[in-house]
């Protein structure tokens, strides 16, 4: 699993900074959190085709969120998409795509979206799961964790031979966690492999003030990718405009005994933010600040 940041500014794009975006790459698919304008452009820099994206996840329907969304679906369909697409989000989001398209065309490629109304599990994948809760913004806002099922131990294939396990299927399904029958004997799975790893996770907040709903989907989680969009000085702003600071941010970690934080949706008044992130990781010494580009590997368990 690789994470890589493609925009990460809040509400306004800056030069250095585009507006919200984060591509998860899980084996040779991807999802996108948020699709602000420019995503597209972000993407070709980062060398992440459009036709690899199977899903998109949508926090809420504020415009540093999701017009990049109605530009990604032309660009698939100029390059003749015939994959279908499933696009996650708030309520409204169906009625927004469909008047875009409404005005500029549809895709010419089947798009299933999926407006959330409660919190759970939204996606069933075949390696990953995704579970939501709603966040604290001034709309309705969702906050998305990526939880990958767990995976196969290390096979031990000298065991096997010993046990007499001929090479072949038989070896996959006993690391896959099945006991197999060999030559009237039964062979278990924890003879030759391994105990299943735990999967990783990712949280991705969206815009929101602290919540302990997001403290509970991130507890535990390998990595936390949290909004930070003010310095601790305009905590008062942060809480009338529905946004987090920086040392807040660094709390929720804490609480949620996360492994590692990466901040981001920084606001376009700083520059430096070396001033900012001395003071998070005061509070939580494994945070880093997003930049554009960014790419991080969510180490295996």
């Amino acid at each position: 699993m690789k994470v890589v940041f493609l925009g990460t500014s809040g509400s306004l794009p800056t030069p250095e900074r585009s507006s919200s975006c984060v591509a998860v790459k899980i084996g040779k698919g991807v999802l996108l959190l948020d699709c602000g304008e420019g995503a597209q452009r972000q993407m070709v820099a980062a060398h992440i085709g459009f036709s690899r994206v199977k899903q998109i996840f949508i926090t809420h329907l504020h415009g540093d969120h999701v017009l990049g969304v109605p530009g990604l679906l032309q660009s698939m369909t100029l390059q003749r998409r015939e994959e279908s697409l499933e696009i996650f989000g708030p309520r409204g989001l169906h009625a927004f795509l469909q008047g875009v398209s409404n005005t500029l065309g549809g895709p010419a490629f089947p798009v299933t979206v999926h407006e959330i109304g409660e919190p759970g599990v939204v996606l069933e994948g075949h390696s990953f799961n995704v579970e939501v809760c709603r966040g604290d913004h001034r709309l309705e806002s969702w906050a998305y964790a990526i939880k990958e099922k767990p995976r196969p131990g290390r096979f031990h294939p000298e065991r096997a031979r010993a046990l007499g396990v001929p090479e072949g299927t038989l070896w996959k399904r006993l690391q896959e966690g099945e006991d197999v029958g060999v030559s009237g004997s039964i062979v278990k799975s924890l003879d030759v492999a391994d105990a299943p790893r735990r999967g990783r996770v990712i949280i991705y907040t969206g815009d929101t003030r602290p919540s302990e709903e997001i403290v509970r989907l991130a507890s535990g989680a390998d990595l936390l990718i949290h909004e930070a969009t003010f310095a601790d000085d305009m905590i008062e702003r942060a809480k009338e405009d529905g946004h987090t600071t920086f040392s807040q941010a660094a709390g929720v970690a804490v609480q949620a005994r996360v492994k590692h934080l990466i901040l981001t949706h920084i606001s376009s008044r700083y520059g430096d933010v070396s001033p900012l992130l001395e003071v998070a990781v005061k509070v939580f010494p494994y945070t880093i600040v997003a930049s554009d580009f960014l790419e991080v590997e969510v180490p295996s368990a």
